[in-house]
């Protein structure tokens, strides 16, 4: 069942011109195929998030003895 959101948003679209209903359309769905793109890097992120915070914690540990060294971006 659609939620009140989407009966919304079909309603409004409905009260459009079909050509303007065309062009909604394509922005809805790029709009929606950026979100889902986001979504997925979010869900990608929480599961790696502990691995990240441990690896900058060790990060910082080897800055703080002096074994880092400041990057060279010319040798990049």
């Amino acid at each position: 069942m659609a939620s009140t959101a989407v009966i919304t948003v079909i309603k409004m679209l409905d009260s459009l011109p079909e050509a303007a209903q065309n062009r909604a359309v394509e922005h809805l769905s790029e709009y929606l195929a950026d979100l889902q793109d986001e979504l997925k890097w979010d869900k990608q992120f929480k599961k790696t998030q502990k691995q990240l915070v441990a690896a900058a914690r060790r990060a910082k540990k080897e800055i703080a003895k002096g074994h880092a060294k400041p990057i060279d971006y010319d040798q990049l």
